[in-house]
């Protein structure tokens, strides 16, 4: 067989692979066991040097667009310094086509252009590496820098991709489809770097990783 032979068989393999596992998952009900775990809601408004303030609403429209789950949006202030937008999503079951919407898709659709971006690492509380995503996005003459990521079961990814295939292993191996989205947004100061806004988001991320494992459960 020549090689455009075997990677059609391999193509097939896998697509059939893929077709099975969302069979599965699909036909096994709706019943997700999540643990316990706390609502994103109450999620500390104080870390370190930023204090929160009050959880912004969500339109009907985006509720709509977000389905069942759990969201908080909150503004982080700190002196001095530009604010923080935190957004957290958890959703309990992703089994009815509720899945989880990437950043990618909505920032632009508010009239933000996607200007760069790349992968980069976060340490967690035990001092390993995290990759999640990077991306400055630019309206007029604004620029903010964006960091997001999924989370699930103990696991951070920034391939949304992956995230997709790990829902499905997850869902046959444990019976849960269950994931979250986590993200974080500063805006770039007038007179202020572009690797300065980066670290600052990345500084305040890292202070939210020790304390997510309450409201994403594992």
């Amino acid at each position: 067989m020549n090689s455009q032979g075997q990677m059609g068989v391999r193509f097939a393999l896998a697509a059939a692979l893929i077709a099975g596992a969302l069979l599965y998952v699909h036909g096994r009900g709706h019943d997700d066991p999540a643990p316990p775990h706390r609502d994103v809601t109450r999620f500390p408004r104080e870390l370190g040097e930023w204090q929160g303030g009050p959880d912004l609403p969500f339109s009907a429209d985006t509720l709509q667009v977000l389905g069942p789950g759990d969201f908080m949006e909150r503004l982080y202030q700190s002196p001095g310094k530009p604010a923080v937008d935190l957004f957290l999503a958890y959703f309990p079951s992703q089994r009815s086509g509720d899945t989880i919407h990437s950043p990618r898709h909505c920032l632009p659709g508010s009239g933000w252009q996607f200007a760069e971006n790349s992968r980069l690492q976060l340490r967690d509380p035990a001092g390993q590496p995290m990759t999640v995503n990077y991306y400055v996005i630019a309206k007029g003459d604004e620029r903010q820098a964006v960091l997001y990521w999924y989370q699930a079961h103990g696991r951070v990814v920034a391939s949304e991709y992956r995230a997709k295939f790990y829902q499905m292993w997850d869902a046959m191996r444990l019976n849960r489809t269950d994931g979250s989205l986590v993200r974080v947004i500063t805006p770039v100061g007038r007179n202020e770097s572009l690797d300065s806004a980066r670290d600052r988001a990345v500084s305040f991320a890292e202070q939210l990783l020790p304390l997510l494992g309450s409201y994403i459960p594992s």
